[in-house]
């Protein structure tokens, strides 16, 4: 396995970070890999090593303000940032593989930012994957709570505001002690401004979900109480795809890519992916 790392210029010019593993051959798809909010890409190695393992490369960045990619821990100015760094970071990695397929898999706050995205740019993928994607979430605020945060949003955008239980991430004690002792993952609060963003991309995408209509794989545990599985029910009903599949993992917390039973996900993912390559 070959692992490269590399960093990019996203939008107003944010040093991003970015890393590749891939196998000895040329890969037979690539997924391109967008983790979800307060973490880094780094967490998905074994991800990784499994799908290079049966002939894929995963290419991933961090987030702006996440890992090892510049900006503040938190926060984000305008969501739209997302979707442009990921812009940047998908024209490189089209550019390193010519002609090889590309999977979007989005978890999360990746989820969310992948979906958009797929709005914009749907027909240079084969497909795209979602893992406890953020469509609609628990945590929402009322109403009252919002027009706070939104206050804030605009007189203090980087007033923390909202945390994230780690105890919510696995059932599996070592992957939480794993994920609280990271010194990578954000362990403090989302600002303002930032709560307020993912809640208008939430916004947008449940508006806009119709003009998805590429093949969709939803994925969500059915006691993920960080992401809402009722967000991937809805995205299910309301996209124009026809090759549509949703799964909701009884019992699994919100990172099924980290719970016990994470293999069975790897292998749903993986005879999805194979069963939508090009043929030869």
């Amino acid at each position: 396995m070959k692992h490269t790392e590399a960093r990019l210029q996203g939008a107003d010019q944010r040093s991003i970070y970015c890393q590749c593993w891939e196998p000895e051959a040329t890969p037979k798809a690539i997924l391109l890999l967008v983790h979800g909010a307060g973490e880094h890409s780094g967490r998905y190695a074994h991800v990784a090593e499994f799908f290079v393992g049966q002939g894929l490369a995963v290419s991933a960045l961090d987030h702006r303000g996440h890992g090892h990619s510049d900006g503040k821990p938190g926060h984000i100015d305008v969501f739209d940032d997302y979707l442009v760094d990921l812009a940047v970071f998908h024209n490189e990695v089209g550019r390193r593989f010519p002609g090889v397929p590309i999977f979007l898999l989005g978890h999360s706050l990746g989820g969310l930012i992948a979906c958009n995205y797929l709005l914009q740019q749907q027909d240079r993928f084969v497909g795209c994957i979602l893992s406890g994607a953020l469509i609609k979430s628990d945590l929402q605020p009322g109403w009252v709570q919002m027009g706070v945060i939104r206050l804030l949003a605009l007189l203090a955008p980087r007033l923390g505001v909202m945390q994230l239980d780690a105890s919510g991430v696995s059932r599996d004690p070592e992957e939480v002690k794993k994920y609280v002792e990271d010194p990578l993952v954000l362990h403090g609060k989302a600002s303002a401004r930032m709560v307020r963003e993912l809640f208008a991309g939430m916004g947008a995408l449940q508006a806009g979900a119709a003009g998805i209509t590429l093949p969709m794989l939803m994925l969500h545990g059915d006691a993920d109480v960080l992401t809402s599985p009722d967000g991937s029910r809805y995205l299910h009903q309301h996209i124009s795809s026809t090759d549509k599949t949703l799964t909701i993992y009884p019992g699994l917390y919100h990172e099924i890519l980290n719970e016990p039973e994470r293999q069975d996900v790897l292998d749903q993912i993986l005879s999805w992916c194979e069963a939508r390559l090009p043929a030869n």
